[in-house]
This record gives C-alpha cells, structure tokens and sequence, in this order.
C-alpha cells in the first residue's frame, strides 16, 4: 500500500471514528428494563415509570423537541427526575424548567436534587424550585407521599443529595441519607416503597432499609465505557464503578441507575449514549 493509500484509509477510519463518536453523543437511547418486584400491589403492575437523570443543560434540538418525542413515545404513568437537573458550573434553570414544563404534561413529575443543586446559592435554588413547581413538577425534600392506582397505594419518597442542604456535625453522608431515608418513610408504613436517591453507591443502605425499587443517576454510565469492562470512572466510586448503569439488587431492594442525559465535567462520552429509562413494574406473583 503507498503512503497516499495510507494516508486516505487513516483519513477514513478517522471520519468514521468522528461520526460514531458525535452519533454517540447526541442521540437519545432509551433502554427498557421490566422489573418483577416482591410486594409491588396488583394495581401497579404494568406500571411505566420514566427516568430522567443528570440533565446538566442538555439539549436536543430546538425546545428539546427531540428529548420531548423521546419522552412522548414511551408513554409514561409517572416521570422522575434524578439530580443535576442543572449544572453548577454554568446554570441555565431556563432550560432544565422549560423541559419540565412540557414534561409535566405528559405524566406527574417528581424531583428530588442532586448534588449541583447543592452546589447553587439559596436564593438561586429557591427561584429554581419554584419554577419546578409552578410548572407541576412535584419536588420531595426527605418525605414520601402515597401514589394511588385503582384502590391500592405505593409510597413515593425521595431524598435531597447528601452534599445538598445542611448536615448535623460529624455525619458521613451516609449517615445523612440514612436519616433522611428515616425522615421520609414517615407516613408510608406498610406500603412499597419508590425511592428517588441522586447515589447509586449507598445500595447497600437502601438494602439495609428493605426498600421496594430506587432510582439514581450521578455515575454519567462511568463516562467512558469499555466492552466487557463497563464505566471507568464515577463521582464518589472512583475507577471501574460497579453501579454505573443498569439493574442492580441488594436483599430485597432494586435499584436501578440511570447512565444520564447529559455531561458535567468532561464534555465527551465515549461508548456511552445519554440515556432514558424506562421501567415497567410488575407484580411477582
């Protein structure tokens, strides 16, 4: 092969590389995971639950039309949103607020916030809730509320980020969320129980504390994910994090981590579509 040939096949393979990367990049995945869940009420089965993670000002296309068909096609009963709705280092509540809004017209929203909300100033934050609010979306600070289908209930709680708010001297942050846990399983005895938590990494807590089924986000999928290898790297799970993406299970708990819809720190994913979840709930009976 001469050197011109050469140089045209690396030109191309580069071409192809650039494309697969920016394809990677910028289409939405949505992923469908059914799970069978001890002690989930037979009026839920078949229950579609849509996740939404780590939006950190991510757009696709104009007004987030692609995002929105994306969320429209999958024909959701409840939306949740997972954390880092906006991104500290360049807050844009215009955008995260607009997604709700149109969000909240598909299916009830909930919220709980991640660790760059708790990065905003009150004030800032404040303002940002309120917009979340105004629009429908229904934020859960450490509390649950029951959710009712037919003539059954579920108990949907969240809780704040550990770094988000004010935490009692010389607690980890596991100890904060295991209060706040407590604080908001107040009211839900006897019902299954629907976490929202930002932290993939505490499962053994929510195991611990024999919830039904959490949703988090915050590992990005590991940001840069190898075959058989999975993510490199995850805030607060340093290298090859085990709870990067997908379905996990401690005792009696399942969690379920979202890769995310958009990037913070490294702007590029690698292997690593921004991804949608939808989980659809059924009964083990």
């Amino acid at each position: 092969m001469t050197k011109r040939k050469r140089l045209v096949l690396a030109l191309a393979v580069l071409v192809l590389f650039l494309g697969w990367m920016g394809w990677g990049n910028f289409t939405l995945e949505t992923t469908r995971y059914d799970l069978y869940l001890e002690g989930l009420p037979h009026s839920f089965e078949g229950l579609r639950v849509l996740q939404i993670s780590d939006l950190h000002n991510a757009v696709y296309g104009k007004e987030n039309a692609r995002l929105m068909e994306a969320i429209r096609q999958t024909a959701p009963d409840l939306i949740l949103f997972t954390g880092d709705m906006v991104d500290s280092r360049n807050t844009r509540p215009d955008l995260a607020l607009d997604l709700a809004e149109q969000a909240a017209a598909v299916a009830p929203c909930y919220y709980v916030p991640g660790n760059h909300e708790g990065r905003l100033d009150e004030d800032e934050y404040a303002a940002f809730e309120k917009g979340l609010m105004d629009r429908g979306v229904i934020p859960l600070h450490n509390q649950g509320l029951p959710y009712t289908r037919g003539e059954e209930s579920i108990w949907i709680m969240g809780v704040e980020d550990p770094r988000f708010g004010e935490r009692e001297k010389g607690e980890t942050e596991t100890e904060t969320l295991r209060r706040r846990i407590d604080q908001a399983l107040d009211g839900g005895e006897g019902l299954f129980t629907l976490l929202l938590s930002h932290r993939p990494e505490q499962i053994s807590l929510y195991g611990e504390e024999k919830l039904g089924l959490v949703f988090s986000g915050h590992a990005h999928g590991g940001q840069f994910r190898l075959p058989l290898v999975g993510g490199l790297a995850a805030p607060d799970q340093g290298l090859l994090p085990q709870y990067d993406a997908g379905v996990f299970r401690q005792k009696s708990t399942t969690m379920v981590v979202s890769r995310g819809v958009g990037n913070s720190i490294i702007p590029v994913r690698f292997n690593n579509q921004p991804q949608l979840v939808l989980a659809v709930l059924h009964t083990q009976s």
